[in-house]
């Protein structure tokens, strides 16, 4: 019988296909029993892809830190790899029409790999024709026992990597319920070089039990209009979060932080939308990473029952010039030179000043 080509499958888990599969395990941090694939572990890879977001303070719509989005340009970076050394033909992935793995997974494939063709069974009418959702699946499973890791009774679906575990609200495998916690808060100190942070000291130490977590409500890229509740418990995002947004604050030029801003909503967006790999990505990245180059110095963080605060913080390479500031030495400072701003007044005026005629008339 003659080959039909080979397949480069990434999958979480599920049912083997009928043809030959090159088995692709991607371990971006997820707690689970590694050691025969150890040297097919990716999560240094992974970690390079984690830096610039946390550089450009990525946020999506206001809530999302995308440890989820951030994982799939990379697994499908070695997905690619792996096809073009086994020289087949194929790649295939499990993700479903209704979510935005499936763009993120081929936008990659094809970026890397203009010529690849892609298997997706979720978009071929034969099959999600023939298993109409998750219970069909679960049936299926069961009549060939099939070992899964959900049942009808527990049914949620579970992403896990360096960044978030996503879960249901109530379930709490590596984190607990803030309500829980005990009352006196842990103290780390984040050093960051360039914006990346490079040593993390505990300063007082607590019981590990009590990171922040999250929920968000996420948007499809495929064009549904329906929003899908996400509950994450992304402890060390958050806190590497808050704490790189204090010390780029301290460091950073209020022209180009203003700047930068823009540009961090432009790379949570295509992080988000899969253009990892696009023209305008290689654009942002280094504009980012530039913006970063004062991003030094040392932030204290205190966490208390899944919050975080900002304690303290100390830069070689502040901004700040106690004499400049100060409201008892006027130093090299002339008040005088304060009317120059406000000549800002006068678009004001005269806007309120239209506005006073368009109401008479």
């Amino acid at each position: 019988m003659s080959s039909k080509g080979s397949v480069v499958l990434a999958y979480s888990g599920g049912l083997d296909t009928s043809r030959y599969v090159i088995a692709y395990l991607a371990g971006i941090g997820q707690k689970k029993d590694f050691e025969e694939a150890r040297k097919k572990d990716i999560s240094r890879e992974f970690v390079e892809f984690i830096w610039p977001a946390i550089q450009s303070s990525t946020l999506y719509e206001d809530c999302y830190l995308l440890g989820t989005s951030l994982t799939r340009s990379c697994i499908d970076c070695k997905q690619v790899e792996i096809l073009q050394r086994e020289g087949a033909k194929y790649v295939s992935h499990g993700a479903t029409g209704k979510r935005n793995d499936q763009v993120r997974f081929e936008l990659t494939c094809y970026s890397l790999a203009p010529q690849i063709k892609v298997v997706a069974p979720w978009r071929m009418p034969e099959f999600y024709n023939w298993f109409k959702g998750r219970n069909d699946l679960m049936e299926y499973a069961k009549q060939r026992g099939t070992p899964i890791p959900v049942t009808p009774k527990n049914p949620w679906r579970m992403d896990e990597n360096l960044v978030p575990i996503i879960m249901p609200p109530h379930l709490y495998t590596k984190t607990q319920d803030p309500a829980k916690a005990p009352n006196t808060h842990d103290i780390v100190e984040i050093e960051f070089k360039k914006g990346v942070p490079v040593k993390v000291t505990n300063v007082k130490d607590g019981p590990p039990t009590r990171p922040p977590w999250s929920s968000s409500c996420a948007k499809r890229s495929c064009g549904q209009a329906q929003q899908q509740l996400h509950w994450r418990k992304v402890p060390a995002g958050i806190i590497l979060y808050h704490a790189h947004l204090d010390i780029k604050t301290f460091t950073m030029d209020w022209e180009m932080h203003k700047t930068k801003q823009g540009l961090g909503l432009k790379f949570a967006e295509l992080i988000y939308t899969g253009c990892w790999h696009s023209s305008e990505c290689e654009f942002v990245c280094p504009c980012l990473a530039k913006s970063q180059e004062q991003a030094e110095g040392k932030v204290q963080v205190p966490v208390l029952k899944g919050q975080v605060y900002i304690l303290g913080r100390e830069s070689p390479l502040s901004l700040y010039n106690e004499e400049l500031v100060s409201m008892n030495v006027q130093g090299d400072y002339e008040p005088i030179d304060d009317t120059g701003f406000i000549i800002n007044s006068l678009r004001l005026k005269e806007y309120h000043h239209l506005q006073s005629k368009v109401t008479n008339r």
